[in-house]
């Protein structure tokens, strides 16, 4: 009769070892994915955005009450916001773009109006999908707040 084999030349003990140490990679890699990909949504500060909602409010209340308009007409690589309601208004516009996932996508351009009174934003890739569109004067009097859908050559109403 021939001598037993070792412990770890035998299948089950390998076996046995095996099953739990996947688990272990898996849960590893699952933490790190989640520490990678954590939840951009949640702001820290609350309760100060929560009181500022009021006013942010009165902006968008004081838009309509003196029914300003932007036609925003969206090329490959380019914006074109040109005044349709309201009073005449020549200024620079805070234009904030917000993604409603995606934090990092989000931008800001203060943009200024050509001779014609269009204001003119550079894009420098193609966007499109769902944006927060936000207009705000460069007084900060009025606000104009929408969600859009943005496809290119195509028309959209703030107001």
């Amino acid at each position: 009769m021939s001598a037993p084999l070792p412990w770890y030349k035998q299948f089950w003990p390998w076996f046995l070892i095996v099953l739990p140490m996947c688990a272990v990679v898996a849960s590893v890699t699952t933490l790190k994915i989640a520490m990678d990909n954590s939840d951009s949504l949640v702001a820290e500060d609350y309760y100060k955005q929560g009181k500022g909602i009021n006013m942010d409010l009165k902006k968008i209340k004081h838009a309509k009450t003196i029914g300003m308009q932007y036609l925003v007409t969206v090329d490959d690589h380019q914006l074109v916001l040109s005044q349709q309601g309201g009073p005449e208004y020549g200024a620079a516009l805070t234009v904030d773009f917000f993604h409603p996932t995606l934090e990092d996508k989000d931008f800001e351009v203060l943009a200024t109006a050509d001779a014609k009174g269009n204001y003119k934003i550079a894009l420098q890739e193609s966007i499109s999908g769902p944006w927060e569109v936000r207009l705000e004067s460069f007084d900060g009097k009025w606000r104009i707040q929408q969600r859009i859908d943005i496809q290119d050559d195509v028309e959209y109403w703030l107001n």
